[in-house]
């Protein structure tokens, strides 16, 4: 059969473009119809690059790109046809000479090679034919530049792109083979430097396709208006390449001129795709003929997965679930021995298993013989029995990785333990991810497994009841069965608190305990989860710390380590008002509670604390009238003991102190002890009590009081400068407005007792007293003097 043929001239580019007045037909075969010359020949015009020089020399003329092109005529005749740039003649400007042949569109090329076999064929023409008449032409040989060690190289240096290149082949190919009217063909772009490169990428792609497909792909491997092109795969220079703006959804670019994609830019979401890219790299392009008998069509991911792995090539993760997945429904098809390969591939052990492919896996386990499925049930245990015990981040995986065990019969019992402590500790970590569908799943069908979660779960909501609470209060986690899971129960009951309880810590504690169901002297650590629940990380207030003492003992508290909170019960709370303001005694828990637990834990006190709670057991003594002097010396050498002294314990024995130093019953000495130990804090905390309305009520009211009073803040002038800077202050702020109001009768009683302490105090008195100008012995009084 000799091949009808066309050979066509193009002039050098003018204001009409590449096909001007003078381009044209300059020999045709005979018979061909006029109305295919109109059809073809603007596919046959040749527009040189932008770059290009006008009179090329020879050496640029074998570096112009070669338009080789195969399109589809409106009468399914296809046109082959090579289109050069040629050299000038005469000297006048360079054109080009395109050579084309027409092929049936039920029939291939002679000898039955596809149209890109044809590239840089030795029977294309260059030049037109002399006499106008072309010679007959039987065949056009193939060059031998698209061999397969040529391809197989090929793709090795252009692997990034690859796997976004195969899946538009596979787009394009999967789409209608021609557009609708008044739509475009979509296009594959590709933009090399060589034409050549272009030719490889079509015969690439050639490979990948069964015969027919590619029989009638078309492709330009060189075109300066590639969205203009009718062909399917086009080449350009980088000049000339569409920008991949997303607003042509008809061009796929692929720019291989550019830098290379980095590695996670080459990943694509076509499973095909990605394992056609690995079998190119593999160097086995013929696998792709053999994927095409099996079951399942030429872009069937599991068909080609599978010949992958019986030929020892790695599809990755995706491709092996792909493999498995179509093995499940195509296991006949494979044949014993393929089928026995398959499974010894599944068996390695890889690190790269995703929960996806070990799905896949339990669905061809259920369609293999007894024997293969044993194979693979044990091949893969090993790698099953890690990923569940894996103490990695997630708790996704060794969950989903434990119910594929179970659907293969590996026995995972010894690690449910372990899995359930770090599926505890995920959960009160984040709560939401409780009520995932496959956890609710995997609970619901394995006993074992919610049986040890709700075991963990509770030993865990014994160390952080709050996240427990948390937890609890978002999921649908059950507390079903026969387990005792008291932390649990008592956190699924919360909120314990004494407001829940009409202000009663106790109360809220006792009901606490009750939902817990277990008794604090058969598990101390339930009294540990109790009062965290009750006082949420507080501390009871020192009444209700010395009535859970009185009723639980010290050691339910020593062991469930709850003694620790009775200590800041007693050391943070505040100092509470005088409960007698006769006396000025503070309330006592807080000193009784120090008693009670310097008696009940003096192993576990550290020095500091020891000391700490000394001094509020002694300050409980000094205002139950029960401690012996000296009082200010005793308070500041348990105070050196226990230092750095909690703030409200500070006040409390102060506050406790220095009111008794203000009551006329208290020890000879202890006031010029207060005075001479010159301690800021102590003198502060003295004025602050002569200064509470208790102070004020009893010199208004009681003449030898203000009397004392006087006789204290005027005596030893000039001891130092912090008690001179609080008696002058308590002289003029404190007494003097008292005094001021007193009637007659009642100053003259303040004379009178100060006359019975020696004449000179009743001296003093009355020159401190007298109105007008400051007398020296006022100067002196008002500790204006110089300091001693």
């Amino acid at each position: 059969m000799s091949l009808a043929q066309l050979h066509y001239t193009s002039a050098p580019q003018g204001p009409d473009g590449p096909d001007g007045p003078d381009s044209r037909f300059t020999a045709v075969t005979p018979g061909i119809p006029r109305s295919l010359l109109r059809e073809a020949e603007p596919l046959l015009g040749y527009e040189p690059p932008h770059d290009a020089p006008e009179h090329p020399g020879p050496a640029e003329l074998a570096a112009f790109p070669q338009a080789f092109s195969h399109t589809l005529l409106s009468d399914g005749t296809r046109l082959l046809a090579r289109a050069v740039r040629t050299g000038a003649n005469g000297g006048g400007p360079a054109g080009s000479h395109t050579h084309a042949v027409l092929l049936p569109g039920d029939a291939g090329l002679p000898g039955g090679g596809l149209p890109i076999s044809a590239w840089n064929s030795s029977r294309w023409a260059s030049a037109a034919p002399a006499g106008g008449s072309p010679a007959q032409l039987e065949a056009l040989p193939p060059s031998g530049l698209l061999g397969r060690e040529a391809l197989v190289g090929f793709a090795a240096s252009r692997g990034p792109w690859l796997p976004g290149f195969l899946a538009s082949l596979r787009e394009l190919t999967e789409e209608a083979s021609g557009p609708r009217d008044g739509e475009r063909a979509a296009r594959i772009v590709l933009v090399e430097r060589d034409s050549a490169d272009v030719a490889l990428w079509i015969a690439l792609a050639c490979a990948v396709l069964p015969r027919d497909r590619a029989d009638l792909l078309t492709f330009t491997t060189y075109t300066r208006r590639p969205r203009d092109a009718r062909q399917r795969i086009v080449g350009v220079l980088p000049g000339d390449a569409p920008e991949p703006d997303g607003r042509d959804h008809h061009c796929r670019v692929h720019d291989c001129t550019s830098p290379a994609p980095a590695p996670a830019e080459q990943t694509t979401t076509d499973v095909w795709a990605g394992i056609a890219a690995r079998v190119w790299l593999g160097r086995a392009p013929e696998l792709f003929t053999e994927a095409a008998a099996l079951p399942g069509g030429v872009f069937s991911p599991g068909a080609l997965a599978v010949v992958a792995l019986c030929a020892d090539l790695a599809p990755g993760p995706g491709g092996r679930a792909a493999a498995a997945d179509w093995a499940h429904t195509h296991a006949r098809a494979l044949g014993d021995a393929r089928l026995r390969r398959l499974v010894e591939t599944f068996q390695a052990e890889s690190d790269d298993r995703t929960t996806a492919e070990f799905a896949a896996l339990t669905r061809l386990f259920t369609a293999l013989p007894e024997d293969l499925g044993q194979r693979l049930a044990a091949g893969l245990a090993p790698e099953l029995r890690a990923g569940v015990a894996d103490s990695g981040p997630g708790i996704t995986r060794p969950v989903e990785l434990l119910r594929v065990a179970d659907a293969l019969g590996v026995d995972c019992t010894d690690l449910l333990p372990g899995l359930a402590r770090r599926l505890a500790r995920s959960l009160l970590a984040d709560p939401e991810t409780a009520d995932t569908p496959d956890l609710l799943t995997v609970l619901e069908e394995h006993f074992e497994l919610r049986t040890a979660l709700l075991s963990a779960l509770d030993a865990v909501a014994a160390e952080d009841p709050p996240a427990a609470v948390r937890l609890l209060g978002r999921t649908s986690l059950a507390l079903t069965g026969v387990q005792a899971l008291p932390h649990l129960r008592m956190c699924a009951g919360a909120p314990w608190t004494p407001a829940a309880a009409g202000g009663d810590g106790l109360a809220a504690l006792h009901a606490a305990l009750r939902a817990c169901g277990v008794s604090p002297f058969t598990d101390p650590l339930v009294l540990r989860t109790a009062v965290r629940l009750v006082w949420d990380g507080g501390a009871p207030a020192p009444g209700e710390a010395r009535r859970l003492l009185s009723e639980t003992g010290s050691d339910a508290h020593r062991a469930a380590g709850t003694w620790r909170t009775l200590v800041r019960a007693a050391l943070d709370s505040p100092a509470d008002a005088p409960a007698d303001t006769a006396t000025g005694v503070d309330d006592a828990d807080a000193a009784t509670l120090a008693h009670d637990l310097l008696r009940c834990f003096p192993d576990e006190l550290e020095p500091r604390v020891r000391g700490a709670l000394l001094l509020l057991e002694f300050a409980g003594e000094i205002g139950a009238g029960r401690a012996g002097p000296p009082w200010t010396e005793r308070v500041l050498a348990l105070r050196a003991e226990a230092e750095p002294v909690e703030p409200a314990v500070l006040d409390r024995v102060f506050g406790t102190l220095t009111r008794r130093l203000l009551s006329e019953e208290r020890p000879e000495g202890e006031l010029y002890a207060l005075i001479h130990c010159g301690e800021p804090e102590l003198l502060t905390a003295y004025a602050t009590a002569a200064q509470e309305e208790r102070v004020r009520d009893r010199l208004r009211t009681a003449p030898a009081y203000a009397a004392d009073c006087f006789i204290a803040w005027s005596s030893l002038p000039g001891a130092n400068r912090a008690w001179d800077r609080t008696r002058t202050s308590l002289l003029d702020k404190v007494l003097r407005p008292a005094v001021r109001a007193f009637s007659d009768e009642d100053t003259a009683s303040v004379e009178r007792g100060l006359e019975r302490a020696g004449l000179h105090r009743a001296e003093e008195f009355r020159a401190w007293n007298r109105p007008g100008a400051l007398s020296r012995l006022s100067r002196r009084l008002g500790g204006l003097g110089r300091p001693r």
